[in-house]
This record gives structure tokens, sequence and C-alpha cells, in this order.
């Protein structure tokens, strides 16, 4: 049996997760939390239980990984298959992955979701035909992510 220590984090609807402090520490915001003595109880989180779940099940499968290189990419070729697999999500929930990751300062997360936005690219913005239109849509998408609750409270904007 593993005498791993363990850190308690809380999701914004007050689900616990209890966690190997190995896989906290992959977000530098928990990191530092655990460094100023502020884990002794539930770390609390502005991330859905969905999202922190999902998050959670990424940092697992990370443990011991060290990506190569500045854009984060991992060089295993079973775990890059992982992580293809990892962001097959919906828009929606790959804007959230973003802004938990982005929160939580998970670069390596961080770099995967934007990069999977930016090949999505025409999937995001389909049949613009027009500057006008791609204006539009980038509004709309903006307009999304300012209203999210947490975006941008924290940290700086991601650019997407």
């Amino acid at each position: 049996m593993s005498t791993s220590k363990m850190v308690t984090v809380r999701s914004s609807d007050g689900v616990p997760f209890d966690i190997e402090e190995a896989v906290s520490l992959q977000s530098q915001t928990i990191k530092h939390m655990i460094e100023d003595g502020c884990a002794d109880n539930a770390i609390p989180l502005p991330v859905t239980t969905n999202i922190l779940a999902k998050i959670l099940e990424y940092c697992k499968k990370h443990v011991g990984d060290i990506p190569k290189g500045d854009d984060g990419k991992v060089e295993d070729q079973e775990l890059q298959k992982w992580d293809a697999e990892f962001v097959e999500v919906d828009q929606d929930t790959l804007l959230d992955l973003i802004l938990a990751a982005n929160y939580l300062n998970i670069k390596h997360l961080l770099n995967l979701t934007c990069q999977t936005v930016a090949d999505r690219k025409n999937h995001v913005f389909p049949a613009i035909t027009s500057n006008e239109e791609l204006m539009k849509q980038c509004e709309k998408l903006l307009k999304r992510l300012m209203e999210h609750p947490y975006g941008f409270v924290f940290n700086a904007p991601v650019d997407i």
C-alpha cells in the first residue's frame, strides 16, 4: 500500500477529491498553496466537478512526465496518443479546460488545450468567407470567454 501524502481539493460545487501530492504538484497554483501552508484543509478551487475530475485524470496520467522543449509536448508516443484522445471533447468542455488549466497554472495542459483550439480553428470558425464574418465569430467567442465566472479573475486572459 502506498504511503504517499494526500491532498484534498474541493470543486466549486463542493465535491472533495483526495489526490496524491505528486498529482497536485503539477498545478503551480496548488503547489504554492501547499508551500504557503494553505493545504491543511481542503483547497477550494473555482473549477466545476466535471472539469476538475478531467484535470485530475490528466495530472494522474502525467505524474513523473517531463515535457520536452518550450511547447510542452511529450515525447512518449503512447502518452501523445492518450493526450490526443483526452482533448477529444466538445468546444465548451475544451474552453473550460483551458480556463481551469490557466487558473491552476498547469502549463503542459494549457499548451495542449490551446494547441487543440488552434488545430480546430476550421471547426471553431466554420466557412468564414469575409473579415466581417471572422470578426463576428471572434467577438462571439471572446464574449463567451469573458462571461465565464473565473476566466479573467485570477490570471491574465488566455490567448487562443
